[in-house]
């Protein structure tokens, strides 16, 4: 009966029931959409570096990351790689010998180059490596030749079946000289990679540098991402802390932390304007409704109807409207998330530069993660479950015999 009474109250004053629920639902969508694309580019900005560099964590030598040089590679001690690998939370080990060197092309162009030593076959299983060829393969275990980023391949003129010439300094200082047949090109997905990145076998890299058996640092990959400290503090014991160490890409990367923290500040503070506009405008609705219903009030109560019953009622009534505006909201916000998850933005000018000054890749893509939904639409419950405390609290200090000679 309650329910029949407060739908149907809801559209006595249809006008201002429509404009409260499109105020609502605009709001909520501009909140879903902004939150979406937000936390979709966080998510892309993430991946795409992680995968690209860091990896999620990394056992190094100390020192290694304030100055990756083949000075500070380390000999992983096969003890401590199997403790490691014991670890139900841990998934792979994926060695990794990195270096820098002149490259150059029988077309007389030469280009500064980042060399990567890699397992493919392990790179591919545990970061799709495999997945990012465009054309041609990638060097395989004791396979002469490498993998060229697409943008580094496209400065250098090469392509698949050319040579690429290595000019470079190895180990302890000595010359790491060599001529590699290109047997793949590949789009990392990341701008800072794909402008300079070759990669090797493991063991054909530390062949080229004198860095035999060597590793610039073994990439850990968890098998829960969420629980990288948890698994941090529990290996961090299984390896010898005077000459080697354990960092989380949250450590490596605080730079892109405290940009993703600093925008994500600024969208936080938007949306709390948009739930003013939330509030303020239910509270209008509310204001009203209690306002120029009161002689009804004092005479459902005159004839004894309980307060109760009564402050329930006028509840579920504010509680529907919101409700039909978070569902519209919600609605709405859903086809364009959606098209921009698999459509992302692609940015161009000064935001493009911007984006690849951080490393990663010049597109917007929204989540579609339920959490957006659910949360702010809750949180827009919540707001107009508070503000319908005030039509509440009227109805119970109400006198009846006032309220009717209004």
């Amino acid at each position: 009966m309650l329910f029949k009474i407060a739908w149907r109250n809801i559209w006595r004053n249809k006008r201002r029931s429509l404009i409260t629920l499109a105020s609502v639902a605009f709001a909520l969508f501009f909140a879903i959409v902004m939150r979406s694309m937000q936390l979709g580019t966080y998510d892309k900005a993430y991946s795409s570096v992680i995968n690209a560099t860091t990896g999620f964590m990394q056992w190094q030598a100390n020192g290694y990351w304030d100055k990756q040089t083949l000075e500070r590679s380390f000999i992983p001690d096969s003890m401590a790689r199997e403790k490691m690998l014991s670890d139900p939370g841990l998934e792979a080990l994926l060695p990794r010998l990195e270096s820098f060197a002149l490259l150059a092309s029988d077309q007389s162009e030469t280009k500064p180059g980042f060399l990567k030593g890699v397992d493919a076959e392990m790179e591919s299983q545990y970061f799709n490596l495999n997945e990012k060829l465009l054309r041609g393969a990638l060097p395989q275990k004791g396979e002469l030749g490498v993998c060229l980023a697409s943008k580094l391949a496209e400065s250098l003129k090469l392509d698949v079946g050319d040579t690429l010439i290595i000019v470079g300094q190895g180990y302890h200082g000595i010359s790491a000289n060599g001529k590699y047949p290109v047997l793949g090109v590949a789009d990392l997905k990341n701008p800072v990679a794909n402008k300079s990145t070759v990669y090797l076998d493991l063991a054909e890299l530390q062949y080229l540098t004198g860095a035999y058996n060597r590793v610039s640092a073994e990439v850990l990959v968890p098998k829960d991402p969420e629980d990288l400290e948890a698994l941090q503090s529990r290996l961090i014991s299984d390896i010898d802390t005077a000459s080697t160490t354990l960092l989380t890409w949250r450590q490596m990367l605080p730079e892109l932390i405290e940009a993703m923290e600093a925008d994500s500040a600024g969208g936080l503070a938007i949306l709390f304007i948009l739930y003013l506009v939330i509030g303020f405008g239910v509270f209008g609705t509310i204001l009203m409704l209690t306002a120029e219903r009161k002689p009804e009030f004092g005479i459902l109560l005159s004839i004894g109807m309980n307060r109760g019953r009564l402050a329930l009622s006028t509840f579920m009534e504010t509680t529907f409207l919101n409700l039909l505006g978070i569902i519209t909201g919600s609605l709405l916000a859903l086809p364009i998330a959606l098209y921009y998850h698999y459509n992302p933005i692609e940015l161009s000018g000064d935001m493009d530069a911007m984006m690849e000054d951080y490393g990663m890749e010049p597109l917007l893509p929204f989540s579609i993660d339920p959490d957006i939904w659910f949360t702010h639409g809750g949180i827009v419950l919540c707001i107009s479950v508070l503000v319908s405390l005030y039509a509440i609290a009227s109805i119970y200090r109400l006198n009846p015999v006032k309220a009717m000679r209004r």
